[in-house]
């Protein structure tokens, strides 16, 4: 296997981080996106590529909320690829990309919180977030029983 580099994602990209996020959405581990939102969002998006091949293996978003709060969302690996620290790698892209922005925590609603706390990430009550947040909530179909874990990383985590 070639080494994989991590990008921005560009328009071309959108059919292929549409169907690694439906494939990892029917597995329950993700919310679904529609492409439309996709399109509209794409500039949050960065993706993990195959250099030899340019095959998308990952993909994931750093979503700005506030003046110093984003948010890390759907990241989402091929099914076959897991486990090869291309998640990692990723999350590792998407927390740089938000420390060159300036912002001093990020954090993410999940189920992998072995792999967000080995970077960092410490949990946090779900009811601290900005109720921004709230609006896509609102449209998953687990609301309100939300069983997912709320995680944070300040930015002076760095200098720990």
């Amino acid at each position: 296997m070639g080494h994989n580099l991590i990008r921005k994602a560009c328009l071309p990209d959108v059919k292929k981080i549409h169907s690694l996020i439906s494939e990892q959405a029917k597995g329950g581990h993700l919310l679904p996106r529609a492409i439309a939102d996709l399109y509209a969002q794409i500039r949050d998006f960065s993706v993990a590529v195959n250099d030899k091949t340019g095959e998308i293996l990952g993909c994931g978003a750093l979503r700005i909320v506030w003046e110093d709060l984003a948010e890390i969302r759907s990241v989402a690996v091929h099914s076959r690829l897991q486990r090869k620290g291309i998640g990692r790698k990723l999350i590792e892209a998407l927390v740089q990309e938000s420390r060159e922005l300036g912002i001093k925590k990020v954090f993410v609603l999940t189920y992998r919180v072995s792999l967000f706390a080995k970077l960092g990430f410490a949990i946090m009550d779900k009811n601290l977030l900005p109720h921004k947040i709230w609006a896509d909530c609102v449209k998953c179909p687990k609301f309100p029983e939300c069983d997912e874990v709320a995680m944070v990383r300040q930015a002076d985590h760095d200098a720990a």
